[in-house]
């Protein structure tokens, strides 16, 4: 008798700890489903918001929160916008996002970026505006980051990316209240080489920054 109803205590023990795992289970899923949810409804309110602005065709395609490309820290007033050059030739605007994505499993360093224009003039969009990227060292609270894609050793950016460059910043400049002083290359913010060409050629930098006057 006694071990029949040991058998029988052992056995609820058992089917209750098989409810407590489905539970569990079932809660981890639903947790990762309202996460997933949220962060689409996030980037399709920011979205439409953009639309509405005149916004550039871009894919919006954010980053995991995470504490090496997207921390999910909340910029300050914006004064500035930066531009970067992804010092990889050939890489594509969608292998530098998937690269920065990749950072939350190998946690090699911090990096990211806003947007990234490739080199056919695709625009993506890694990071919310509302948010810091990993991209301006000082500068990172209070600027936007734009990283280009560019085919050669020599940094220069195609036309297809020069000119999504312009449109892009142009728009950034208008939402935000900004002037074409007010934005600048890595290279103002640490003196690292950035974006090269620019930084070696300050007469093109210069013609960039009058074509957003009159964009």
């Amino acid at each position: 008798m006694k071990k029949s109803k040991r058998r029988n205590r052992r056995k609820k023990e058992q089917a209750l700890a098989r409810v407590l795992t489905v539970l569990l289970v079932t809660g981890l899923c639903l947790t990762g489903v309202l996460i997933w949810q949220r962060e689409k409804r996030t980037a399709a309110t920011q979205t439409a918001m953009e639309d509405a602005d005149g916004r550039p065709p871009l894919d919006v395609e954010l980053l995991t929160v995470n504490p090496y490309s997207r921390p999910g820290t909340a910029i300050g007033t914006i004064r500035g916008i930066v531009i970067h050059y992804t010092a990889n030739p050939g890489s594509s605007a969608r292998q530098n996002r998937d690269y920065f994505e990749g950072l939350k499993d190998s946690g090699e360093t911090h990096a990211s970026s806003h947007f990234i224009i490739g080199l056919d003039g695709e625009i993506i969009q890694c990071i919310p505006c509302n948010e810091i990227s990993y991209a301006s060292n000082d500068r990172n609270d209070d600027t936007i980051s734009i990283e280009c894609c560019i085919p050669d050793e020599t940094g220069q950016f195609r036309p297809e990316t020069y000119q999504s460059l312009v449109t892009l910043t142009s728009w950034l400049c208008r939402r935000y209240g900004l002037s074409a002083d007010q934005v600048i290359r890595h290279y103002d913010v640490t003196g690292k080489l950035c974006p090269k060409y620019y930084v070696e050629h300050p007469e093109a930098w210069e013609q960039f920054k009058s074509e957003l006057e009159t964009s």
